[in-house]
């Protein structure tokens, strides 16, 4: 199956006509999709139904689920990509009735109470005073998180090498010292630049692109089993151990997913 790639202009931010103060858009993706780089004049909150999708701003990179919605101000120029059988949700914001709730890309927790207000909202022909409330409610729940599906891309000489590799492979089992070795530097000296080039350590990193490769992979419908050997977990029950404690959802629930149909928005997202 051919990936499909759209391409989408890069708006900066600003008041656009929206028939709602929160618009909602859906879509269950059939085929791999990747988004050119682009951005939106509204603010928008990204997150799934089902499966898991990625964005990208800059070197910093995403996986988008159903419990980890990501918030993109408006003018963010970012990109994306969604497995076939995804099935992505976004919300849209509009700038001149909503204040960003970050001045910068965040992680949001898609909370059972948010996803039932957000779905409130795609009925479009819900009352006027309803809609305001509910509205208003959304804005009153929905706050940054310090929980995401975050990696930080080193760009270093140094590190490319070691990034590279075990984005490519994430069961890499090489330690530090492994790769000090092969490099040539000393340990100390790859753990001062992964802290440096991205905020965190070599083993969190790594952990970091574990838990992406996974949600990709469950996503697809891989089994755990499966998936736990494929990025580097020596058994089942500590990968699900480590997904929870990433994503909030245990390995089955997040590959059961929801497949709730709702009214969608014809407007363009990623």
């Amino acid at each position: 199956m051919s990936r499909e790639t759209r391409t989408l202009p890069a708006l900066a931010a600003g008041p656009v006509e929206m028939p709602f103060a929160i618009l909602n858009w859906s879509e269950a993706i059939e085929r791999d999709l990747a988004w050119n780089e682009h951005s939106h004049p509204f603010h928008e909150l990204l997150w799934n139904e089902r499966g898991a999708s990625t964005a990208v701003v800059g070197t910093r990179v995403w996986t988008v689920t159903s419990a980890l919605g990501l918030w993109m101000p408006a003018g963010t120029l970012h990109s994306g990509s969604a497995a076939a059988g995804t099935h992505c949700r976004a919300s849209f914001f509009g700038v001149d009735s909503v204040s960003s709730i970050s001045p910068v890309p965040v992680g949001v927790e898609v909370t059972p109470l948010l996803r039932l207000l957000l779905e409130r909202l795609a009925d479009t022909a819900l009352p006027p005073r309803s809609r305001a409330v509910t509205e208003a409610m959304v804005l009153d729940v929905l706050a940054p998180s310090s929980r995401e599906l975050l990696v930080q891309m080193p760009v270093s000489d140094l590190l490319r090498p070691v990034a590279d590799a075990v984005r490519a492979d994430p069961g890499d089992r090489r330690t530090l010292a492994d790769w000090a070795a092969e490099l040539g530097v000393s340990a100390r000296t790859i753990t001062r630049a992964f802290n440096a080039e991205t905020a965190t350590s070599f083993a969190r990193w790594v952990a970091a692109v574990r838990a992406q490769r996974a949600v990709e992979l469950l996503g697809r419908g891989w089994d755990a089993d499966a998936v736990a050997e494929e990025v580097g977990y020596r058994s089942a029950s500590a990968f699900g151990a480590a997904f929870r404690r990433t994503t909030g959802l245990t390995p089955g629930a997040f590959r059961a997913g929801r497949a709730v149909p709702i009214a969608t928005a014809d407007v363009p997202t990623a």
